[in-house]
């Protein structure tokens, strides 16, 4: 490490320290790796109140939402063993070992997955968005891929029609994860509540679908107290579910049928499809229920670290999943017809009522896995320019991934309560959440073989071995969830096409827009040719000019010389740049420089998810004005003397006192009569969409006198 200025010191395996200082240092790395355990230990006990909600609840309903005729004891293992293997394969094999670690920046999911090849391969339908060379931040090496584009690589960058199906299978995912994000609140709260009709026969359904309704929306209003305060307070009821359910289901194992641990061997499986054949085939629209909330795994990456998830799955999680589905498997071995109840006729008498308390608390927790992964979603859906403007709050000074959308919020809150009151029944639930969880796994199944062979590089043997595996078994899977589409199942395919639709149609019009804008973006040197024309005039004040674009100014500026005439003395041309990380130092947070005209400057002011923009409008420009003096200070390339310096400083000066002025472009299509019907309806839908969505530029609390917008027409 060179430390300029000062002494250097290179530190390696090889080197020593004189003085003790290896071992001062060893020991100081032995402090700091304790610290970090102790945190990833932290951590993955919060895990439990926001990440494994939804799986770990899954016992609640997974027999409650098979259609069950008649069933064996033989029947009974076969399932166990599905469900055991399931857990196994898609947990532990592939989210755990695997998928974790196709992380975006810390982001995880579907549009993260799809976000990571586009950073490796130019696959992307818009570009990437890297920081300006000249801000003097350049892309974190894991980012910049030196390597050879392998075949893969090559036919998407060429193929046009495969990086649009690309793009809408992450779409999709994405999509489909916001579904399960209503669903999982729904089926989770509904069935634990549905316990109180076991002890109290009067309690009517409208009456538990009530409740659950209430339970739903105080939940939902606590959620702007951000993911560690919930987590804080949802981790205990979580442990104590954890530990709860595999403690009655050791009690049925060994009361009721201790070999049940046979049912591991998969020959059990083989022989319940040989003697169910298709009424086997589509129970398997219930069992895939039990590793609902697998995804959010990996779609709440970005609330905490890969560490904490595989730390607490792997020691909390799976075990007791395995213990709590076996000692539920024994006990309706010997009591066969109870499964449509398979979770509240196991538990035993004397603790029923602490297990329905801690059942009921576990299922507001659960709902909180998909909750947060749906607010993770939207804000990478945002921030990649691939979903209308909504407002995302960092709660989180320390995790860039922990946010809360208000507008997401209570639009999942309505559509979870809509649920609630509509199917009732839970069965039904089941049968639309069994679509979407399955979905959504395939579609990641399909990203992460795509991650392996572009990015990872990963040996053919092992991608052929892991397409393969989950691709069938995930095949199967939504094969028979397909047949569940007029029960329930067509709920979570029309939310995903509305919201296909919504992300589909935002695209199409950004892409337009982005399209004309650098098509018609004015470049530097023709900047100069308009100042020179005798008409335009420089008119006393200073002016901050709003752009979005980077290589040239944006074309809402030749709009306003042609006319307005007239551009101020000193005129600032300011981008707002978002960059993925907590804060930006103070020394790089405005960067300024000449754009080779008399009174034009570029100015990049860039903030990070834990900075705040809601500056004073003085505020701000101070600020801005005093990085551009000193900026022109520190200037003396030998073309500019000390005079000509001090008349620059002097006209910013003059101008900042004659009054400053913000101008920022508002654009909209023109839709004529030779317009194609598919623009007219896609743009007609973007403008919609536009004309309510939150501003781009963050609020710098520049006064209402101080503002000016420029309207501009683009033609479709």
């Amino acid at each position: 490490m060179d430390v300029e200025g000062g002494n250097t010191i290179t530190l390696s395996d090889s080197e020593t320290i004189p003085n003790g200082g290896r071992d001062g240092f060893h020991d100081r790395g032995e402090e700091r790796n304790g610290k970090f355990v102790w945190k990833d230990l932290v951590m993955a006990y919060r895990t439990l109140g926001v990440v494994f909600g939804g799986l770990v609840t899954s016992p609640l309903y997974v027999y409650p939402s098979m259609n069950l005729k008649s069933p064996s004891e033989s029947d009974y293992l076969g399932i166990y063993s599905i469900i055991f293997w399931t857990l196994t394969l898609i947990g532990v094999v592939k989210y755990v070992c695997i998928a974790l670690k196709a992380d975006d920046q810390g982001e995880g999911g579907t549009f993260a997955l799809y976000s990571l090849l586009c950073r490796h391969v130019n696959i992307g339908i818009i570009p990437l968005r890297r920081v300006h060379s000249n801000s003097g931040l350049s892309l974190p090496s894991q980012y910049i891929d030196g390597q050879k584009q392998n075949w893969l690589g090559k036919f998407f960058e060429q193929s046009l029609v495969a990086r649009r199906i690309l793009l809408f299978v992450a779409m999709l995912g994405t999509c489909m994860l916001i579904g399960d994000g209503i669903l999982t609140p729904a089926i989770s709260v509904l069935s634990a509540i549905d316990g109180l009709r076991e002890p109290f026969p009067s309690v009517t359904k409208a009456a538990v679908e009530s409740i659950s309704a209430v339970v739903l929306i105080a939940l939902f209003m606590v959620q702007k107290f951000g993911t560690s305060r919930v987590s804080f307070l949802f981790s205990p009821i979580m442990a104590a579910w954890t530990i709860t359910t595999p403690m009655v289901g050791i009690y049925r194992i060994i009361s009721q049928y201790p070999s049940i641990f046979k049912a591991i061997s998969p020959s059990y499986i083989i022989h319940f499809f040989l003697r169910n054949g298709k009424e086997g085939w589509l129970l398997l629209g219930g069992t895939v229920l039990c590793i609902t909330g697998s995804e959010a795994m990996f779609a709440d990456l970005g609330h905490f670290n890969k560490r904490s998830i595989q730390m607490a799955f792997i020691f909390t999680i799976y075990p007791s999943l395995v213990l709590t589905y076996a000692g539920q498997t024994a006990y309706l071995i010997n009591n066969l017809n109870d499964h449509d109840d398979g979770f509240y006729k196991f538990v035993p008498g004397p603790v029923y009522w602490p297990i329905f308390i801690v059942a009921t608390l576990a299922a507001v927790v659960a709902s909180q896995s998909l909750i947060s992964a749906t607010f993770s979603v939207i804000k990478q859906s945002v921030v990649l320019d691939y979903f209308p403007r909504v407002k995302v709050v960092h709660t989180s000074p320390c995790k860039e991934g922990e946010v809360y959308s208000p507008e997401t919020n209570y639009i999942l809150m309505v559509l979870c309560v809509a649920v609630i009151l509509g199917f009732g029944d839970g069965k039904d639930i089941g049968n639309a959440f069994g679509v979407v969880v399955i979905l959504v796994m395939l579609i990641t199944t399909i990203l992460l073989t795509l991650v392996m062979i572009m990015i990872w590089r990963t040996p053919p043997i092992l991608i052929c071995l892991y397409f393969i595996s989950f691709f069938i078994l995930e095949g199967v899977y939504v094969s028979a969830v397909f047949t569940k589409i007029p029960e329930g199942g067509w709920l979570p395919f029309a939310i995903s096409i509305i919201l296909a639709f919504i992300m589909f149609g935002w695209y199409y019009g950004r892409q337009r827009k982005v399209e004309y804008e650098m098509m018609n973006k004015i470049e530097l040197e023709n900047l100069g040719t308009l100042l020179s024309r005798p008409e335009i005039q420089r008119v006393p004040g200073l002016c901050f000019f709003y752009s979005k674009i980077q290589d040239g100014l944006t074309p809402i500026l030749g709009h306003y010389l042609k006319n307005m005439r007239s551009l101020h003395r000193v005129t600032i041309f300011t981008t707002l740049r978002y960059l993925l990380v907590a804060k930006v130092a103070a020394h790089e947070r405005i960067v300024v420089k000449r754009l080779g005209l008399k009174g034009v400057y570029g100015c990049v002011i860039q903030y990070g998810y834990a900075d705040s923009l809601n500056l004073e409008g003085d505020e701000f420009v101070n600020q801005v004005t005093n990085h551009l003096s000193e900026y022109i200070q520190s200037c003396s390339d030998g073309v500019l003397n000390v005079m000509s310096i001090e008349q620059e400083m002097l006209e910013l000066e003059q101008a900042k006192e004659a009054g400053v002025v913000h101008v920022r472009g508002k654009t909209s299509f023109h839709i004529g009569k030779e317009t194609r019907w598919f623009d007219k309806v896609m743009i007609g839908f973007y403008e919609v969409l536009h004309s309510n969505c939150r501003s781009s530029l963050p609020a710098l609390g520049i006064p209402l006198t101080q503002r000016m917008e420029v309207g501009m027409l683009y033609e479709a």
